[in-house]
């Protein structure tokens, strides 16, 4: 529920005097950035996106429109990192069963008392796992694989685990039904979803699948997007904690709607490859996670030195009239903050033609040519195989990882 009332408020305004709405990075950005992130890719791929320009485009906004049709998407936009702690976070693992591990156990349901069970310690590689009234212990290994082999499905199909794979492996004998549970994701999983995201999409460029690729490379596109905007980064992601409400969409939203089209360089030069998707996520949301304080702190003082009557006015949307913030008070936020927003923007645009080009590159550089029809640019079924590779090419690279 964390970010209904983001929605909520974004959608219906605020008491009668409606603050214009706007989803996150707006439509308008996120289908702005992909577009341009098809611009920094090499001939032998950018030829294949150029043609998918307008796919890519409209389709970026997809995992924001099915964000309250799955209990599993909206997580997927952020990651509450001042909630583990302070920077730089290392206590925080960097690999998501890990994290899971971490932040999660599971309660025992049995006679009408539940038992719940959570990893307490690790020495050397065994696992330490303890409830109110005892403990045991396994290989840290074996409790690994227990979460990628039945916890993570039990966990995303919201069903019981199975007793009997728990009791083979060490788990006191006394147990009735065993539910997952989750105490890491209410707060995001951002990075973690990027980097399965990442990987989902190297094997779409290995199997040849067209629509796949088209579709993972769209939504990636979102999700990169989302992790170059600071306040995707905290609990106090619409400045609700420090008496700035709506400040979320005011930086993301209003200020690239007004400048993005006008004053933005979008010159960003080549995509790079990435090396460790991993190290890399968690190097964008560190990197928006550092800007929370400027952001905060550069409006919340702007507020009190701009007269208060120039901050708000009156345009017409939509055939109706909407108050937002005027645009020589965000141009002047955009000023305090020293073009903090489009130089997210243009990292987002580089980013994510970053990671079309790596997850091509660990795929072993298929001939994307071969998936389009030169007539008419677009894709064609009969040339599958010959662009994609023989099968054993992602393990081949050895570049796919966690």
């Amino acid at each position: 529920m964390r970010k209904v009332f983001l929605l909520l408020l974004l959608v219906c305004g605020v008491a009668g005097a409606t603050v214009t709405s706007y989803p996150p990075w707006g439509f308008y950005g996120h289908r702005r950035i992909n577009r341009l992130a098809v611009f920094t890719l090499p001939p032998e791929l950018g030829h294949y996106f150029r043609a998918q320009a307008d796919y890519l485009a409209e389709h970026a906004v997809d995992p924001d429109k099915r964000r309250y049709a799955t209990a599993h998407e909206a997580v997927r936009h952020y990651i509450d990192l001042d909630h583990w702690g302070q920077a730089p976070f290392t206590e925080v693992p960097r690999r998501y069963v890990d994290a899971l591990l971490w932040q999660g156990g599971l309660d025992v349901l049995h006679g009408g008392d539940t038992t719940h069970w959570r990893l307490d310690t690790v020495i050397f590689d065994q696992a330490i796992l303890s409830s109110t009234s005892e403990s045991f212990d396994l290989p840290l290994r074996t409790y690994r694989d227990l979460w990628y082999r039945s916890f993570l499905p039990a966990l995303y199909e919201e069903r019981a685990v199975a007793t009997d794979s728990l009791r083979a492996i060490g788990f006191p004998d006394t147990l009735g039904t065993a539910i997952v549970v989750d105490e890491l994701s209410a707060h995001g999983i951002l990075p973690y979803h990027l980097v399965r995201h990442h990987r989902q999409l190297t094997e779409a460029f290995v199997v040849g699948d067209v629509q796949r690729i088209r579709q993972l490379a769209a939504e990636i596109g979102h999700y990169v997007g989302d992790a170059h905007v600071p306040l995707h980064t905290t609990e106090n992601y619409n400045g609700q904690l420090s008496g700035q409400l709506g400040i979320h969409a005011f930086w993301e939203s209003r200020l690239p709607e007004l400048f993005a089209d006008r004053d933005y360089d979008y010159l960003v030069g080549p995509a790079d490859y990435i090396v460790d998707p991993t190290t890399y996520y968690w190097d964008i949301v560190l990197e928006s996670h550092a800007l929370v304080d400027s952001v905060l702190s550069t409006e919340a003082h702007l507020r009190q030195v701009y007269p208060v009557d120039q901050q708000f006015c009156f345009e017409e949307r939509l055939g109706r009239e909407v108050r937002t913030q005027c645009r020589e008070y965000a141009a002047a936020w955009s000023d305090a903050m020293d073009g903090m927003v489009e130089a997210r923007f243009r990292a987002a645009i580089h980013a994510v033609g970053s990671v079309w080009y790596s997850c091509w590159v660990d795929a072993g550089q298929p001939n994307m040519q071969q998936l389009l029809n030169p007539a008419t640019g677009d894709e064609t079924a009969d040339s599958l195989n010959a662009a994609a590779g023989p099968p054993l090419l992602l393990q081949r690279t050895g570049r796919v990882h966690e």
